[in-house]
């Protein structure tokens, strides 16, 4: 086989002369083809032949789960971008791009990306804690509700409602953040405001 090779000026170089009684001429582009052919054909020789997949179909081999799949609205923040739920056993288990969504065209934010972990993370929050002589000690809902109540109304009575500052999170969720919002102006204060803004 003799290759050819083209210079820095363009003229053709020829191949070691230890090589020209091999074959005849070929030249790069050829030389690819041809090897690009034979190792497709050594790859369709070696995989497996596509009865065996149909025998382990026919034979009740185990089918992957079936997910449901939502298409959905991020709802960590005001933008509104789109995403795919997928549900097995009503348990959110992924989520996947939704690329024909308008605003974000299957591109998320962190905070979109990470949606699902606010929801099945170990380390999320499920009940009241306090801290008692330097350790967390669960206590009931009841409990949290009527302390914390206790100690915001004796600041309003002792200072006033504004000297409550409600900074709620970009985290939550819009219909979240108008909630705190409400309750804000409920209390007595406009001293409400968001992380992301400050």
């Amino acid at each position: 086989m003799k290759l050819r090779r083209v210079n820095g000026n363009g003229a053709l170089k020829s191949s070691p002369s230890w090589l020209e009684g091999l074959n005849p001429v070929i030249d790069r582009r050829d030389f690819l083809k041809a090897a690009s052919i034979g190792g497709l054909g050594i790859a369709a020789t070696m995989a497996p032949p596509l009865t065996r997949e149909i025998e382990a179909q026919e034979k009740g081999a185990p089918q992957p789960p079936k997910l449901e799949q939502y298409k959905t609205i991020c709802t960590k923040c005001a933008v509104g971008c789109g995403f795919i739920g997928e549900v097995q056993n009503n348990v959110w288990v992924s989520q996947e791009p939704w690329f024909d969504h308008p605003i974000n065209q299957g591109s998320l934010c962190a905070k979109g990306a990470a949606a699902r972990s606010g929801v099945i993370s170990e380390k999320r929050l499920r009940y009241p804690m306090k801290l008692e002589g330097g350790k967390w000690k669960r206590i009931t809902w009841d409990q949290a509700m009527s302390e914390i109540s206790a100690k915001l109304l004796e600041i309003r009575k002792k200072d006033g409602p504004d000297a409550l500052h409600i900074n709620f999170s970009a985290h939550q969720s819009n219909e979240n953040g108008y909630a705190i919002r409400k309750w804000g102006a409920m209390w007595g204060t406009n001293n409400c405001d968001f992380q992301a803004r400050i």
